[in-house]
């Protein structure tokens, strides 16, 4: 009789045990679902906001980028003014549909992916809910940026022959998919990866991590948990004059590697495009064209976009505790 009682306490609490366990995990798979659903529409949102905000200037400078004319502020101005004549105000944001065909998935698939990648190397070195020192923190954001941009490289391609052609030629996204796929081949949606993904390691990794050590340097030294809107707009400006700074010559090299069927070029690798822009153009003036304007374009994109991404994480995370204390 002792033994069949001890045996009856055990397969009660073996019994109760379980239906904590089963109903324990399944919560937990909702919470990383909403947060990998939160940074995936956060991101997105960032994305979108910021790209509209500075498109005028974002085809400006690519038009600069595949020509062989020498950049300037004022001629930068009278192409934007000639644009403007010509083909009307709209035209100035020609391309930004497949603009934000690319980045909406671009920039939910880069901040989703950061976060996620933070937590892995959080994790693997011991930072579990701290703030990660230099090093990963650079490797998070390279990862986020690698990733994002091999899943949606060529939106981005697409939207850079848009940038650079009369609307006479491509009438929209679809139309310019099947013009290459017919004409130059579907390798040609892949023309300049590789500079990207060579640009995209520095540019991605130096933004997150000058965005991420500015917040944590800000919270060390005024005691406040989290920075002001106005303060994340300047940390995200810092983070984009560094990370596009450093990345730009490759991103020359991407735009004309990608516009080169339609610009009558023929650029067949990354040394060899280098070698000819210098040879044309000079090394200042023709891998850095353009560059004073992404000084004032990139740190308005991407502080806008760090700042979007935060408020709305920020106020998706309000909606949710607020919708669980009413239930």
């Amino acid at each position: 009789m002792g033994n069949g009682v001890r045996e009856g306490r055990v397969d009660f609490k073996r019994q109760d045990a379980e239906p904590v366990t089963s109903t324990h995990l399944p919560s937990e798979d909702k919470q990383e679902k909403k947060k990998v659903l939160n940074s995936l529409m956060s991101g997105a949102l960032a994305g979108a906001v910021a790209k509209t905000a500075v498109a005028p200037l974002d085809r400006t400078k690519i038009m600069f980028q595949v020509s062989s004319k020498r950049f300037s502020a004022k001629e930068a101005y009278r192409l934007i003014y000639r644009t403007y004549l010509n083909e009307g105000f709209w035209s100035l944001w020609r391309g930004n549909s497949a603009t934000m065909v690319r980045v909406i998935p671009y920039a939910a698939i880069q901040f989703c992916a950061h976060e996620e990648y933070k937590q892995l190397l959080g994790s693997y070195y011991g930072f579990q809910g701290k703030a990660l020192t230099p090093f990963p923190r650079f490797i998070a954001g390279s990862l986020a940026g690698t990733t994002a941009a091999m899943l949606t490289y060529p939106l981005d391609m697409v939207r850079a022959r848009m940038a650079v052609t009369p609307k006479e030629m491509y009438s929209n996204i679809v139309h310019v998919f099947i013009r290459i796929s017919r004409e130059e081949g579907l390798k040609t949606l892949y023309r300049g990866f590789t500079p990207t993904i060579l640009g995209v390691i520095p540019y991605a990794g130096l933004s997150f991590f000058t965005y991420e050590t500015l917040k944590k340097l800000h919270a060390d030294h005024s005691g406040k948990s989290q920075p002001s809107p106005p303060e994340r707009l300047l940390f995200g400006a810092c983070a984009g004059l560094i990370g596009q700074s450093a990345s730009y010559p490759l991103d020359v090299v991407r735009r004309r590697m990608q516009t080169a069927g339609v610009m009558g070029h023929t650029y067949s690798s990354i040394l060899l495009t280098m070698q000819e822009i210098i040879r044309e153009e000079g090394l200042i003036r023709g891998l850095y064209k353009g560059l004073s304007m992404n000084w004032v374009k990139g740190p308005i994109a991407v502080g806008i976009s760090f700042t979007t991404f935060d408020l709305t994480q920020i106020l998706l995370r309000k909606l949710q505790h607020s919708t669980n204390v009413e239930r």
